[in-house]
């Protein structure tokens, strides 16, 4: 009880407190709740290990991640015993040979207080000091399984360093390692003097009261002079490797050896890998002098000799003697650089020619168009507004932000498609319908692929067409590559880029099937179809200990209270193909962009894995995310080392997703890639022989852009292999900056082009990945590089580059400019802002054509304020000789550069659909009749859906929109064309005012 101030009241036996019994309560209480929040942070624990054990097995990848445990758990076993036998062993020994006395004066010995208090726990307290070191040290260990397989199963990479003559194979797969164990036993001999220190300062071995020799007792002397003996020894080891670092640290001009690295860092590493040994041997000398005189002196000879041989001499050398003559004494190490970075980003087979890029405006018409006619004017970030407006029928699907470039061969010809998969999107969906059942168990899946010719042809690749002509899509006409693929093709997409977190699939209760599908459109087909998915990917989820897991990984309860989840069921997640190729393949760095392909009746998703590193000796070190930034990617996710830098690089496996199943699929690309063979030797029978890639596949792989890039950004600056002109600089190039995108650089191209630019309009075209470069700081056009990307040819992979002779040639912010300020292009551009429509430029395509570079980029128009308005192509733009050419096609614009009539060039139309008549009568006729169309396909529309057909609904509905847009913009078109026309006199009139006004 207590008063009203809080007072415990007293009675005659003291204050009243809680009972016995109740304290007993309390402490059971609180017992239980901390033994729970054990049991579930275990169990937390448990669930992330073994559905992470589940996933591996369901994607049959067990051996990776068995694999990957045991190596950690043996590491982190050996070193976490190490470290608590080393930490334990030396505590013991400092308590077990501390002076016996008992201090006269106890209330005067301040360690006397830390004795008592330590006495009842003393054992339990040196234990747990032990303990907790070893789960440290075993944490840090096993972060090193990477280290430590390369190590064990290192490989050679035939190619030696000048310097030390050891095989690079030393310095990227063994010296990490030898790194390792040296910062460990550095680190474990710091953490065990510490502890002997204290123990020996509470238990008397050390009284800082006392003078001179006998503040250490001899037993305190001698173990603290083996430790720092073993410190200092692990120093020197640490001084000599550094000198291997040497060939792969960054300088501020090159990454590896320099001058006075050679001639002054070198020098002082081994004088003070000497010296820090001989102090070692001092330390230990010191366990039977007992004295501290020599091993004093020698740590204070080691600290200075530090700071003047480590610090101050290669400052000064580095200031006197190579500063006043840079070029010549780097010369030799520059060069070595050059090569190894060549070798490094395999550089060295480029195939360099000077170029004379001479336009000749008299060249036939029929002949550029030729060397034109397959150029891709379907720019793949422009139109994906345009795929999903008219290829989803559903808001709850959606395509890449920036769509895919591939090539098939249809109907004998190769023809280059824009690809988009048709991706499930939950954010469409209604906020009401945006629960656990629908998002977890019915939206599931996309479903098909759509393609569009990247050239605007239609399939018989004649005359170029004013719209997009789809290749694939949901209309009956648009099925090329189902047609390529015998007419069957597995179309649903649960393992994608824009995959949901998971998804609960398999039939739900009474057995009936619960995932939406997309309808097919067929008459006698249901308005919502369902499915069931029944590939072998995915975790079964049917008893209650699985439910359980996964509820506690998601978070998510329904697992195992909803129906949905039953015997039938299974869960699948991490679905992001590039997420599953870096889980079952952790040392590989995956390529940014994977793309869909169709194939032996299944769209696979295609992806390049790169085996880099960062130590290879002497070549230059860069930014991996520096290195492939551009406009279409700002970031790269990089994870395979701690930093995104590196200074190697090989395209070595190649790897497939199964959209529909999940199966992951690693073939090896660069067998000769000893980082590869080192893989494939610690994870046996997980990557397969290149000869095992069906041929259906090789025909779709490709030169990957992340490694192109790469490379791009090296030989901007190593095209150059003299070593003089390499440091003025005088010949550096770089990537332009990309004339749509301020700040950002210009993206490389896929398209079929002639990369030596062969004057002859027949020569057959090469799948290619192309690029230019610039003066460092400047706008012209320094070099046109393109590399084979089609897999099947013996020339696979081999870079080429045109260096322009003539070096006044305009790059691409030039030729923007000059196509932006063409009078033509701006009266155009006027129209479309009388007309309330956006323009937007796409791609600016740089290509030889016959004997010159041509520039070739497509006028995109969308109206404004429009939800349902999409970008349409309503312009060619061409510059080919200094002269700028506009027209509704390629062979329009090619014929207005050359000045000459082209007949077989089409005038500009409404946008219609694919095969649709040309439009007849006049404007307003047209108009009328685009209204007609709207206003039958809304009686269409208004009739499906008192029948209950919302498939037909949806597409009539689609059909309407798009009449009544392509209304207003033939109305927008013709005040536009009116305005300009207008103008156009307006100006001509006041010219000639002008004109006559001089004249008198």
């Amino acid at each position: 009880m207590s008063d009203p101030f809080g007072n415990a009241q007293r009675g005659p036996r003291g204050p009243v407190g809680p009972s016995p019994e109740t304290q007993r309560r309390s402490r059971r209480l609180v017992i239980t709740a901390a033994v729970l929040v054990v049991l579930f942070v275990a169990f937390s624990a448990f669930a992330g290990f073994w559905t992470e054990r589940l996933w591996f097995s369901s994607v049959e990848f067990s051996d990776v991640f068995t694999t990957l445990v045991v190596t950690r758990i043996l590491l982190g076993l050996a070193f976490g015993v190490l470290a608590a036998l080393v930490i334990g062993v030396s505590a013991w020994t400092a308590h077990r040979f501390r002076p016996f006395f008992r201090s006269l004066h106890p209330d005067q010995d301040p360690t006397e207080r830390y004795r008592q208090t330590l006495a009842p726990i003393k054992g339990w307290a040196l234990a747990g000091v032990a303990v907790i070191a070893g789960v440290l040290a075993a944490m840090s260990a096993s972060g090193q399984w990477r280290e430590f397989q390369m190590w064990r199963h290192a490989e050679k990479f035939g190619t030696t360093d000048p310097f030390f003559d050891r095989d690079a194979g030393f310095y990227v797969f063994q010296l990490p390692w030898f790194h390792f164990l040296v910062d460990f036993t550095m680190s474990l001999t710091v953490v065990a003097l510490v502890v002997t220190i204290l123990v020996h300062y509470v238990y008397g071995g050390i009284s800082l009261a006392a003078r001179g020799a006998d503040k250490l007792s001899p037993a305190a002397q001698v173990q603290i002079s083996i430790l720092l003996g073993f410190f200092v020894l692990a120093k020197a080891l640490d001084f000599y490797l550094d000198r291997f670092d040497l060939l792969s640290e960054s300088g501020a001009l090159i990454t590896g050896m320099n001058y006075t690295d050679e001639n002054a860092v070198l020098p002082a590493k081994n004088i003070l890998a000497g010296i820090a040994l001989i102090c070692a041997v001092l330390f230990f000398l010191n366990v039977w002098r007992r004295t501290w005189v020599l091993p004093t002196v020698g740590v204070a000879l080691l600290g200075l000799s530090t700071v003047l041989l480590g610090m101050l001499w290669p400052g000064i050398v580095q200031r006197f003697q190579v500063e006043p003559n840079k070029a010549d004494k780097e010369s030799e190490y520059i060069s070595r650089n050059i090569e190894a970075t060549r070798a490094a980003y395999d550089l060295e087979d480029i195939e360099v020619s000077r170029y004379q890029s001479a336009p000749d405006l008299g060249t036939a018409l029929t002949d550029l168009e030729k060397g034109t006619s397959s150029v891709p004017l379907v720019d793949p970030k422009l139109v994906r507004k345009t795929f999903e407006q008219q290829q989803q029928v559903r808001a709850y699907y959606s395509v890449a932000d920036v769509l895919d470039v591939d090539r098939y061969e249809l109907d004998g010809e190769e023809r280059a498609l824009v690809l988009g998969v048709r991706e499930i999107n939950q954010a469409g969906l209604a906020a009401s319908d945006q629960n656990w059942t629908n998002q977890a168990t019915v939206y599931t899946h996309g479903t098909g692929m759509i393609a569009a010719y990247a050239n605007q042809r239609p399939g018989d690749n004649k005359s170029q067409a004013s719209v997009i002509q789809w290749a694939e899509g949901q209309e009956a006409n648009q099925n090329a590559l189902t047609e390529l693929n015998g007419g069957e093709v597995e179309s649903r997409i649960y393992f994608g880029e824009n995959s949901p977190a998971y998804s609960v699939v398999g039939k739900g209760a009474g057995d009936k099937s619960v995932e939406l599908d997309l309808p097919s459109g067929d008459e006698d087909q249901k308005a919502n179809p369902t499915v069931t998915y029944d590939g072998k990917g995915g975790v079964p989820v049917g008893n209650i200990l699985t439910k359980s897991l996964y509820a506690l990984k998601f978070g998510e309860p329904n697992f195992i209270l909803s129906k949905r989840v039953n015997e039938n069921s299974k869960v699948l997640y991490d679905r992001d193909p590039r997420t599953m190729v870096e889980k079952v393949a952790p040392w590989l760095t995956v390529d940014s962009d994977p793309y869909p392909v169709v194939t032996e009746g299944r769209i696979q998703w295609v992806l390049d894995g790169y085996t880099v590193t960062d130590k290879y000796p002497l070549s230059q070190k860069a930014s991996f995310e520096e290195m492939t930034k551009d406009s279409l990617q700002t970031n790269t996710g990089f994870q395979t080392l701690p930093t995104d830098e590196i200074n190697y690089v090989r395209n070595s496996v190649k790897a497939t997703v199964d959209a529909y199943d999940g199966t992951v699929t690693l073939y090896a690309w660069d067998d000769s890639d000893p980082v590869l063979k080192v893989w494939r030797e610690v994870f046996p029978d997980t990557v397969k022989d290149k000869s095992e890639i069906p041929e259906s596949l090789m025909s779709h792989l490709r030169y990957p852009e992340d490694l192109f890039k790469a490379q791009r950004y090296q030989f901007a600056k190593y095209h150059v292999t003299d070593p003089k002109d390499w440091y003025a600089g005088s010949n550096r190039w770089e990537v332009p900056e990309d004339p749509n995108s301020q700040g950002n650089l210009q993206p490389p191209y896929r398209l079929f082009t002639n990369p030596q630019g062969d004057e002859d309009p027949n020569a057959e075209q090469v799948w290619s990945l192309t690029s230019v470069f610039v003066p460092r700081e400047k706008n012209n056009l320094s070099a046109f590089v393109s590399v084979n990307s089609d897999a099947t040819s013996p020339d696979y992979g081999k870079i080429q580059v045109l260096e322009l002779a003539d070096e006044r040639t305009n790059g691409p912010a030039l030729v923007a400019n000059e196509i932006a300020s063409d009078e033509d292009v701006r009266d155009e551009l006027f129209s479309f802002d009388q007309g309330g429509i956006t323009p937007q430029y796409g791609n600016l395509l740089t290509l030889p054509v016959g004997d010159g570079l041509m520039y070739v980029q497509p006028l995109y128009a969308a109206r404004n304020a429009s939800e349902s308005s999409y970008p349409i192509l309503s312009f060619v733009l061409v510059s080919y000789g200094g002269k700028v050419g506009i027209a509704p096609t390629l062979r329009g614009a090619i014929a207005d550069v050359l000045g000459v009539e082209d007949a077989a060039s089409p005038t500009p139309t409404d946008p219609g659909t694919p095969g649709e008549e040309k439009p007849v009568g006049s404007v307003d006729d047209q108009i009328r009749a685009k209204l007609a169309e709207a206003e039958k396909a809304f009686t269409a529309a208004d009739k499906a859906q008192r029948s209950g057909d919302t498939v037909t609904w949806a597409t009539e509905i689609e059909k309407a929109k798009k009449s009544i847009n392509d209304a207003v913009t033939l109305s927008d078109k013709a005040k536009a064309a009116a305005a300009a026309a207008t103008k156009k006199a307006e100006t001509k009139k006041a010219e000639t005012k002008k004109a006559e006004e001089k004249k008198d």
